[in-house]
């Protein structure tokens, strides 16, 4: 095993663990900690995690170009000039990402939810081919609708009676599927961005949370009184999204390392698993019920996505 499958995998299996728990920290939080101002301290937690990393990623790219020290800077900051409305857009789709992110997962619960993101690769296939003019084969087609028939066994617990579903769970569902679309939908306008090298992963991450937090902070007393900006300072609510934050901007980094050893294909199926530390971690804290049907459902996911990936690396 050479140095790099061996780095790849253990940021990989790491990061597993943070997205898995990503879910059951949302789902724990105090009641009181509503989802708007949840989400505004998780993006800006997010944003101050990856600001030094940026700091850090400059610094090295500084000491691997000696002759463009002086320009360096200067480019990074036209650059974001020259993207400034494309990432104002980005800042709002994922601002309202986080917001409908907390949504979801309280109504759908953690293990219904995380199945849920799991159809990533198939909105990743659609803008893939949308915006940039990918090719879809007949068998991704075949096995992103075998992953959707996973997904419906494992959240109607093997009935696919559509009428028998609990509103909140089809509503936190149906949440979940438009923010995943919505997601990946944003990481396919930002890929141009990355492949003229005028920004990082790790920039867009700082940019994208810090105009998030921004704007859903600007818009949080359009819906709820300024007294409740004494929630923050609230020692409990505190430890919540300041964990939220830190959880959640550990799975991108860990993501971008398994990128930076891995190529995407053998770093989506890596994360793929990620539903199993959720289902652990919600059995635990969060007495939810992890049946045979999500067991099931599950494993026909990672098929699916195993398959789809290879099939598109090919």
């Amino acid at each position: 095993m050479n140095n790099n499958l061996k780095k790849g995998l253990i940021f990989g299996v790491i990061g597993n663990f943070f997205v898995g728990f990503q879910p059951i920290i949302a789902n724990s939080r105090p009641a009181a900690l509503e989802a708007h101002i949840f989400a505004v301290m998780t993006c800006l937690v997010e944003a101050v995690i990856f600001l030094p990393l940026i700091l850090i990623e400059k610094k090295v790219n500084l000491a691997k170009n000696n002759n463009e020290n002086a320009n360096h800077s200067n480019s990074m900051i036209k650059n974001w000039r020259k993207n400034i409305w494309l990432f104002l857009f980005i800042g709002i789709i994922f601002g309202l990402n986080q917001l409908l992110f907390f949504i979801g997962y309280e109504l759908a619960g953690a293990i219904n939810g995380s199945l849920t993101q799991k159809t990533t690769v198939f909105f990743s296939l659609i803008f893939g081919f949308l915006i940039l003019k990918e090719r879809i084969s007949k068998v991704q087609i075949i096995f992103s609708t075998i992953l959707f028939f996973g997904l419906i066994l494992a959240i109607s617990q093997g009935s696919f009676n559509l009428l028998t579903f609990s509103i909140d769970i089809l509503s936190g569902v149906l949440i979940m599927l438009f923010i995943t679309c919505l997601w990946m939908f944003g990481h396919s306008i930002t890929k141009p961005v990355f492949a003229r090298n005028e920004a990082t992963p790790t920039q867009m991450v700082f940019i994208r949370n810090i105009l998030s937090g921004i704007i859903l902070f600007s818009t949080y007393f359009l819906f709820f009184p300024f007294e409740n900006i004494s929630l923050l300072f609230v020692p409990i609510n505190q430890f919540y999204y300041i964990s939220m934050g830190a959880i959640y901007g550990a799975g991108l980094y860990c993501w971008y390392k398994t990128l930076s050893y891995l190529d995407v294909s053998k770093a989506t199926i890596l994360f793929s698993p990620t539903p199993i530390i959720t289902a652990i971690f919600a059995t635990l804290f969060l007495g939810e019920l992890f049946t045979i049907f999500h067991l099931i459902g599950l494993v026909i996911i990672i098929v699916s996505i195993v398959i789809i990936v290879k099939q598109k690396k090919e």
